[in-house]
């Protein structure tokens, strides 16, 4: 629902959005201009001001203080009538005031889109709506990642999703402000609140009817400080009766020309005072530098806009397309979705087509819509995403009170397959509720509960290599989510460990071919990318990406992997293969959840095997030799001490500042997590001084890993479930 209320109003408004944001962000540099064209003194009092004026322009009718300190007066002369900036030092002329053209067709494009009443009206509601975007955005994001202290974190999903997102959250409290003063302006334009405008003070009954004294000397003006003053209109000399009109930031009122003395005076109330600040607010006026943030979001809006409409495009193309779905009547097997991205729906649809093809009558549905009365199905599938912080995706919301309206039937089997993120503190938190809600509910499981960390084709495969047997099928699920283009690398270098092994490792540095010809239109340069990202390859024959997280930076000149040869693993196989010079092609997938957080604090660093691939470029790009502890656990010494000529030079260097290595397969062999418990005391007091965590590896050893500190950090009161929700424990697991 609230992405309805977040995406529905968006999508119908963009256009004025844009256009509204476009013309804000040009609008919001007249403030900036307007201030740098003005010097503005200290201490000077209206009448010194219009003293020096009058010395200058005898036919002066009217002093003007723009919102930015500028100061214009309006003369009439043998000539004509005329305007000019002056300097408020001298009162001498700076330059002809010319109002641009430019700028008050702007103004009033923005304000009623040039349609007088109607475009108001239509500006008032892009304001309300964009107050809705701004609520229910920040409301959406808090969820995505899972609290409000994570809001500030790491983004995930695809690009479009995270660079809306991250638009959005840092334009957010300009738009917001700009939103709810727009918001109210509109209201005031038409009557709805009130703007405080007041009527002229009354005409002073009688005035001195002395001779105009020098405008220098009248005491109420040089009472009046020139920060204060909005508009001083000047009496005509020759009328004895006529007054100065004066208008200031507290108020307006009449002076006598003869005596000085301020006649009447009617003070803003605290309405209008409210409006002023408000309008100021809106248009920087007077803040030129708010202005300019203002601006920078407006045009913030204007990529929102955007993005939003392909990140729901994108939506929209990933909705269920369900070939020869069954009718639930007559269906044998249930899937149920779970999703909020429509991501899921891939897996689901590859997963009913191969049912479908084993012969299988299958009914595919969104988990609120499950026909739990009209099927006779006794087998059911559910696959769903957990959303936010162990919350039910919006399709799914309503499964449990469903479920609970059912009859309990012991003769149903079921499985669910949960899809996640681990770097979240509740993974697959809703599957797991499913999972225990069916249990409860009488159903019986077919197989655990299994979850799968980032959409992993991978993991999805071996699921149903897993449940196959089980239903007395072979099931061969090969999904395949839509990845970006993919571009081409050239090995440069091979370095290779453990060759008489069975399971050899190798490091493979590659780089976009600088010897290689180039195309029309192609550069011998690699993309961006950080360690600890991951990078996608597509294995001859496969249709299937690899994923392998990366070692290094781009700007480390070279793109990185350690890679272990598993038995038949297509992809580990072909890269073993591979020789120097030849080619690959890939894709980057960022993974910005995991990579050290920036300062000072010292960084753990845990992992096994060829999990210490992004570790190493980790500790490679400590450049400013901040406190780095490694704990890595590899197979023999003599075999595959991955790294090890690195890891030498980086404690040469103080990149890293201490190393712990375990091997398993020597006399009294170790694990990594035995190197934790080793060095207990240490460890807690890293913690303690703000340490962060970073593991990667098997699942596990990651979950050897997480059962060590908690063990670890009890006597400080700390747990890794503390740690995670508090940004400072960081897993890439496979």
């Amino acid at each position: 629902m609230l992405r309805k209320i977040h995406s529905l109003p968006g999508l119908i408004a963009a256009l004025l959005i844009v256009l509204l944001g476009i013309t804000g962000a040009v609008l919001s540099v007249d403030p900036a201009i307007d201030r740098l064209g003005t010097s503005i003194p200290a201490h000077l009092s209206v009448a010194e001001l219009a003293g020096r004026v009058v010395a200058h322009y005898p036919g002066a009718e009217q002093i003007q203080r723009t919102p930015s300190g500028g100061i214009i007066v309006y003369y009439h002369s043998d000539s004509g009538a005329g305007a000019d900036r002056v300097d408020p030092q001298r009162g001498s002329r700076i330059e002809p005031y010319v109002p641009s053209a430019f700028s008050r067709w702007t103004k009033q494009l923005h304000r009623s889109l040039l349609l007088d009443t109607t475009g108001r009206a239509a500006t008032g509601i892009t304001a309300i709506v964009m107050l809705v975007l701004c609520v229910s955005g920040l409301l959406l994001l808090v969820k995505r990642v899972g609290g409000w202290r994570q809001v500030a974190g790491p983004l995930r999903g695809n690009r479009s999703q995270r660079w809306h997102a991250e638009v959005g959250r840092i334009a957010i409290a300009g738009l917001l402000l700009s939103a709810l003063t727009g918001t109210y302006m509109s209201a005031a334009t038409f009557s709805l609140v009130s703007d405080g405008t007041q009527d002229e003070p009354d005409f002073p009954a009688a005035t001195s009817g002395g001779p105009p004294a020098p405008v220098a000397r009248l005491p109420a003006l040089v009472a009046t400080d020139l920060a204060d003053l909005r508009e001083l209109v000047l009496p005509d000399p020759s009328d004895s009766a006529a007054v100065y009109t004066l208008r200031t930031v507290q108020g307006d009122g009449y002076v006598d020309q003869s005596t000085g003395k301020l006649l009447v005076f009617r003070a803003h109330s605290g309405v209008r005072d409210t409006y002023e600040l408000i309008y100021k607010l809106h248009t920087g006026e007077g803040l030129w530098w708010l202005g300019l943030l203002l601006g920078l979001c407006a045009l913030g809006a204007v990529w929102l806009a955007a993005t939003g409409a392909i990140v729901w495009w994108q939506r929209q193309r990933a909705k269920p397309k369900i070939a020869g779905n069954s009718p639930a009547q007559s269906a044998e097997t249930l899937i149920l979705v779970g999703s909020e991205n429509n991501s899921t729906w891939g897996f689901a649809r590859v997963l009913h087509d191969a049912l479908r093809k084993a012969g299988h009558k299958v009914h595919t549905a969104p988990m609120n819509q499950a026909p739990f009365q009209r099927s006779p199905a006794r087998l059911v599938f559910i696959l769903t995403a957990t959303y936010g912080d162990g919350e039910a995706p919006s399709s799914a919301n309503q499964f449990r009170a469903q479920l609970a309206q059912r009859a309990p039937d012991p003769a149903t089997k079921f499985a669910v397959l949960a899809f996640g993120d681990r770097q979240f503190t509740k993974f697959c938190q809703f599957g797991k509720d499913v999972d225990a809600a069916l249990a409860a509910h009488g159903c019986q499981r077919l197989l655990e509960l299994t979850t799968i960390n980032r959409q992993s084709s991978q993991e999805f495969a071996r699921w149903g290599v897993a449940v196959g047997p089980l239903l007395g099928l072979e099931l061969e699920l090969e999904h395949t989510p839509a990845h970006p283009k993919t571009f081409p690398l050239y090995l440069r270098e091979r370095i290779d460990y453990g060759i008489e092994e069975s399971e050899p490792t190798v490091v493979l540095r590659f780089d976009a071919g600088a010897g290689q010809p180039a195309g029309l239109f192609q550069r011998h340069r690699l993309p961006h990318f950080e360690a600890g990202d991951l990078v996608g390859i597509i294995p001859p024959g496969s249709p299937m990406p690899r994923f392998y997280s990366l070692a290094s930076g781009s700007r480390n000149g070279v793109l990185e992997i350690c890679v272990r040869k598993q038995p038949h693993g297509v992809c580990s196989t072909y890269l073993h293969g591979l020789q120097t010079g030849e080619r690959i092609d890939a894709f980057i997938q960022p993974n910005p959840q995991f990579r050290p957080a920036s300062g000072k604090a010292p960084v753990i660093l845990i992992g096994a095997g060829t999990g210490i691939g992004p570790l190493a470029g980790f500790i490679r790009n400590n450049t400013g030799k901040y406190p780095m502890y490694l704990y890595w656990g590899g197979r023999n010494p003599e075999s595959d001490f991955l790294y090890e000529p690195e890891l030498k030079n980086y404690l040469a260097d103080r990149r890293l500042t201490q190393l712990h290595t375990a091997f398993s397969r020597v006399h009294n062999g170790v694990h990594v997590q035995t190197r934790l418990t080793e060095d207990a005391d240490n460890m807690r007091k890293l913690i303690e001084n703000g340490g962060q965590v970073l593991v990667c590896g098997s699942s596990a050893m990651a979950s050897s890993v997480r059962m060590a500190l908690d063990e670890i950090l009890a006597p400080i009161h700390l747990s890794v479930l503390t740690l995670k929700t508090n940004g400072r424990y960081r897993e890439d697991v496979f």
